[in-house]
């Protein structure tokens, strides 16, 4: 048994349960932590714990609150009593395979890679097989266990049609290092992304507010008066007649479909993007000559060339880069070809 520091909390206990790797711990809270999220707070007492695998425990009912099952925003109130309990690390159990990604730097903490598009990350409702997480496991790679037994490894996401760079953590040391860099906006993200239209001005930022659409919850949007802060800062490389350009995009904040969002709702969205973009007829009524690149588009021109962090060995700053992709690059030449 042991204490917290007076003012704060009392941690009543930590202890282990069955299998030596479960364990178990307790707070009460005092009027210091009155109001703060439940796995906000889990997540800064438990130092191998990220926000998202803590919202995982709640939701798995590990984690409760006087007893009963809090959702992952309630608040904390003085007198509650929390427990929270961290199962043993399942060993896979998924089968690996044999999927196509190429590697661009690996060591003795981590692995970059260059994802293609049309890949899924992990597995998933409808994506149960053929996964990057199948891949890596059938080259034998050592994976952190801090993602569960159906990410391990995986400190962060591309969506399935978005091509480009991904870090993967060998160990939940590596993980928990690289996701608070994440979390803390001290990643350089830098994608390129074909739009339509002409953004004004040579750069600029967008900075709207983004939340789950409130009718149609695949899809995110911008809601000024609900959303979390979206921050992406943009730079123009090159115009295609004035019908696309070109973009050098750096999301300084992490939301889902964020840039893809945030360029739909100024009115530039992403070629060939199946959601927020425009449909086939766009092209029938404002590009009719070269109606032939529409079969060729086949997901989002946007690609995550750069990504920057601190290595969590040399604790130096490391960058790496991926070339435009094939697809990427066939179809800007097309629209040059087009825009003559």
């Amino acid at each position: 048994m042991g204490s917290g520091k007076k003012g704060e909390f009392l941690y009543i206990q930590l202890f282990t349960v069955e299998n030596e790797s479960d364990r178990s711990s307790t707070y009460s809270i005092t009027d210091k932590y009155r109001d703060q999220r439940i796995d906000t707070f889990l997540a800064s007492r438990v130092k191998e714990l990220t926000r998202s695998r803590v919202q995982e425990l709640i939701k798995k009912g590990f984690v409760k609150v006087n007893d009963h099952s809090p959702k992952t925003s309630y608040r904390l109130k003085t007198g509650d009593y929390v427990s929270l309990f961290i199962p043993a690390t399942t060993p896979y159990q998924l089968e690996p395979e044999q999927v196509e990604f190429s590697l661009i730097h690996e060591d003795s903490s981590i692995i970059i890679l260059n994802k293609p598009s049309g890949l899924v990350i992990h597995p998933a409702p409808g994506h149960r097989k053929g996964t990057l997480v199948h891949g890596l496991l059938q080259q034998g790679r050592d994976l952190s266990g801090m993602g569960g037994v159906l990410r391990p490894g995986i400190v962060h996401r591309l969506d399935k049609d978005t091509s480009g760079l991904m870090v993967v953590a060998k160990s939940d040391q590596v993980h928990l290092f690289l996701s608070r860099q994440f979390k803390s906006g001290i990643v350089r993200k830098r994608y390129l992304a074909l739009v339509h239209g002409i953004p004004r001005g040579e750069s600029g930022e967008f900075n709207l507010p983004i939340a789950r659409h409130p009718k149609r919850r695949k899809e995110m949007a911008v809601l000024l008066s609900r959303g979390k802060t979206s921050l992406t800062l943009w730079q123009k490389m090159e115009e295609f007649g004035n019908r696309f350009s070109l973009l050098s995009v750096t999301p300084k904040t992490g939301r889902t479909h964020q840039i893809r969002v945030h360029f739909s709702h100024l009115g530039h969205p992403i070629v060939g993007d199946p959601i927020y973009g425009y449909k086939k007829n766009w092209w029938k009524k404002n590009f009719p000559l070269t109606t032939d690149i529409v079969p060729q588009i086949k997901r989002q021109m946007l690609h995550a060339e750069g990504l920057g962090f601190i290595h969590p060995d040399s604790k130096q700053y490391c960058e790496f880069h991926a070339p435009m992709p094939d697809d990427m690059d066939l179809i800007i030449n097309k629209i040059k070809l087009g825009c003559r």
